[in-house]
C-alpha cells in the first residue's frame, strides 16, 4: 500500500462515508459454484453517493505482474484535499487470453474496491438492504459501527500518522 504524506482528511471523509454505506447486495448468480455474489455494479452503487457527498473518488487501472502471467488492478482512493491511498491486487490468469485478462481484471476491481473502502457483501436481494442516507426500515436488520468506535479509530489513525507509526 502507498499513500500521500498525510491521510487525515481522507480518513475523516472515508469514516463519514462508511457510516452511510451498507453492504453490496449479492444480486448476481454464479452457476458454476451455485452461489450469489455482489458484482462490481453493486459495489459501486453502495459507494457512489456517500463518496460524492464527502469528496471521495477512486480510479482503478489494470496492472500486470513481471512476466505477464498475473494481472489485476491498482486501486487509488482519493480525497478532494489531494490526499490518497493506493494498493495493487494481482491474480494469476487461468487463461492467458483477452477474455481471461478481462475476467481477472473485473474480479480484481470488485474485490480490491470492496476491501479498500470497507464494505461487505450482503445476502439480501433487496435494494432496501443498502443503507442510503436514511434509516433502514425496522424490518430489515443491519449492523452499523458505533460513532464512538469510529471516532476512536480516527484518533488512532491520526496519532499513528503523526508519530510515523
Amino acid at each position: 500500500m502507498q499513500q500521500s504524506e498525510s491521510i487525515s482528511e481522507l480518513a475523516t471523509a472515508l469514516c463519514s462515508a462508511q457510516a452511510e454505506m451498507g453492504g453490496a447486495v449479492k444480486d448476481s448468480n454464479n452457476p458454476f459454484f451455485k452461489s450469489n455474489y455482489a458484482d462490481l455494479t453493486s459495489v459501486i452503487k453502495v459507494i457512489k453517493e456517500p463518496f460524492a457527498k464527502h469528496g471521495l473518488s477512486f480510479v482503478q487501472l489494470p496492472v500486470t505482474s513481471v512476466g505477464g502471467n498475473g494481472i489485476g488492478v491498482a486501486t487509488m482512493l482519493m480525497h478532494d484535499s489531494g490526499q490518497w491511498i493506493k494498493s495493487e491486487y494481482l491474480l494469476p490468469m487461468d487463461k492467458v487470453t483477452p477474455q481471461g485478462a478481462g475476467s481477472a481484471i473485473t474480479y480484481a476491481r470488485r474485490y480490491a474496491l470492496q476491501a479498500l473502502v470497507g464494505i461487505p457483501s450482503v445476502d439480501d436481494d433487496s435494494e432496501m438492504a443498502m443503507y442510503r442516507n436514511e434509516p433502514a426500515p425496522v424490518a430489515i436488520p443491519h449492523k452499523r459501527v458505533s460513532k464512538a468506535l469510529m471516532q476512536s479509530c480516527m484518533v488512532l489513525i491520526i496519532e499513528a500518522e503523526t508519530s510515523g507509526g
